[in-house]
């Protein structure tokens, strides 16, 4: 009896780890949003950031960088029968094809950017294609560097039924001089890679989480 105690004891951690390295190595598609459409936006740097670090650090999380800009502004004029215009519903297939997603949002007028806002909104409507997903939101803003676009987007969350991470949260101020990116927004500062990094671990750990509810 003692040594059959004493084998399951030997063989559990073995079966702990077994379990997480399966979580890590599952294929997580993760739909990365920018809310600022600028050439060198430095919120659009930080998807491109992460898109690295899970090429290089974060096996079985890879990152589609969606690009909002084509989207016209949401009209329901636009809705035929069901169906909405050819570039909604490319995005709309995206997002729903994903298992969770990552926000960078600026902060326009102490709140979420219009593209921003318009992406959701449109993916939002029926059927809603947000919702169920882990999300998180990283920003890079003057001041205090995102924090009332992150909140307003956490609060929007809520109706359309994502599912945040609380914690890390990341906030960049972004103000001259600047240290942490270069002139074309791309990061640059070691600190902010690992607090990113940080982040996209979390995102990960979350979506399996939900994924075996």
């Amino acid at each position: 009896m003692e040594v059959s105690k004493r084998k399951r004891r030997e063989e559990e951690p073995e079966m702990a780890s077994n379990s997480v390295s399966n979580q890590a190595q599952a294929q997580i598609k993760v739909a990365a949003i920018c809310g600022s459409l600028r050439r060198a936006s430095r919120n659009s740097g930080l998807i491109h950031c992460a898109i690295e670090i899970c090429k290089e650090s974060i096996p079985g999380m890879k990152i589609d960088f969606i690009d909002i800009e084509p989207l016209p502004f949401v009209n329901v004029d636009l809705e035929k029968n069901g169906t909405y215009p050819p570039v909604v519903e490319a995005f709309r297939q995206k997002i729903l094809e994903a298992d969770c997603v990552l926000f960078a949002s600026p902060e326009y007028n102490y709140s979420v950017s219009a593209p921003l806002k318009n992406a959701i909104d449109w993916a939002s409507r029926p059927p809603n294609v947000w919702a169920d997903k882990a999300a998180a939101i990283v920003s890079a803003a003057g001041g205090s560097g995102g924090q009332r676009s992150q909140y307003h987007i956490r609060q929007i969350g809520v109706f359309i039924d994502l599912h945040f991470i609380n914690k890390p949260e990341l906030f960049i101020a972004a103000k001259p001089p600047q240290t942490i990116f270069d002139n074309d927004g791309n990061v640059i500062d070691p600190d902010v890679k690992e607090r990113l990094k940080s982040v996209l671990l979390s995102l990960q750990a979350f979506t399996l989480r939900l994924d075996r509810k």
